[in-house]
Formats: structure tokens, sequence, C-alpha cells
């Protein structure tokens, strides 16, 4: 019996948009995607629960100071009432 072949996967194959890729080391890479682009798909997987997301809880991001600003606002108005 032949031993199946085993591939690498490297992610969709659809166009995310204009992706920048930045080498900030040998190791590491940074990403600049539209914000639209990946809301649909961490929503999706808070949704289903997806483990995988654990795995990120650590990781810091870099957001514009009008969404920060816009995100303190919400988390504040948000909040329930006493």
């Amino acid at each position: 019996m032949k031993s199946p072949q085993l591939r690498i996967y490297h992610g969709p194959s659809e166009n995310l948009g204009d992706v920048d890729l930045t080498e900030t080391s040998v190791r590491r890479r940074n990403v600049t995607i539209p914000l639209m682009d990946v809301l649909p798909l961490i929503g999706d997987a808070v949704r289903s629960e997806r483990t995988w997301l654990g795995d990120f809880a650590d990781d810091e991001i870099t957001i514009s100071m009008d969404l920060y600003e816009v995100l303190l606002a919400y988390q504040h108005y948000r909040r329930p009432s006493a």
C-alpha cells in the first residue's frame, strides 16, 4: 500500500485584496490588510468558538488612533447600566 503524499497548506488561493508583506526579520512577517477583509473571518471564528483563536490571544495589533478612540467610546457606552 502506497503512503499518502503530504502537502503544505499555504492558505486560500483567493485574492484577499492588496496585501502588503513587510519582512521585519528572517522569521517574522507583518501583513497590512484592510480591516473589512479581516472582520468577517474573525467574527465567524468567534461565533464558531474556534480554538485556534487562543493561539493569538496575547498577540498585539496596531490600529489607528481614530479607531482606538471609537472603540473606547463604544466600550464605554455599551456597558450595562446599573
